[in-house]
C-alpha cells in the first residue's frame, strides 16, 4: 500500500502546482508512478467494462533524465506498444492529464484503447 500512497500524494501534489501554475522538475522518483501505471492495465480495462487482453502491451518512457523505462516484451516483438515522455504518461494514469493533453503514442487497438482508458487507481 506504501507505493500506492507514494503515487496519490505525486498526483495530489501535482494539483496544487497546477492550481499554482508551477511546473516542477521530474526525477527519477517518478518509476514508481509510471510502473502502477503499467501494473493498473488490467484495472484500466475492467473498469472501463472491457474485456481483459490476451496480448501484452509493451511501454516504453523516457523518463526525465533521458533514460528509458521499460515494461512488458520487447516491442518490435509485438503489435502493441506505448511511447512517450514517462511524464506524460504518469500524468494520464492518474487522471492529471488527458491523452489530448500528452506526447503519448500508441501502436495497436489495445495499446490505443489503453490511453484512452488509461488509470491507477478507481
Amino acid at each position: 500500500m506504501a507505493p500506492l500512497r507514494l503515487m496519490e500524494t505525486w498526483a495530489h501534489g501535482q494539483d496544487v502546482l497546477d492550481a499554482l501554475g508551477v511546473k516542477h522538475r521530474s526525477t527519477e522518483r517518478l518509476q514508481l508512478v509510471a510502473y502502477l501505471g503499467v501494473a493498473g492495465l488490467g484495472l484500466s480495462f475492467q473498469a472501463a467494462g472491457l474485456p481483459f487482453l490476451e496480448e501484452q502491451i509493451s511501454v516504453e518512457l523516457t523518463g526525465p533524465d533521458g533514460e528509458l523505462w521499460s515494461w512488458g516484451p520487447d516491442p518490435y516483438e509485438t503489435d502493441q506498444r506505448i511511447q512517450g515522455p514517462a511524464e506524460d504518461f504518469c500524468l494520464l494514469v492518474t487522471r492529471r492529464r488527458s491523452r489530448a493533453q500528452t506526447t503519448l503514442t500508441a501502436v495497436g487497438e489495445d495499446a490505443d484503447t489503453w490511453l484512452d482508458v488509461a488509470r491507477v487507481f478507481l
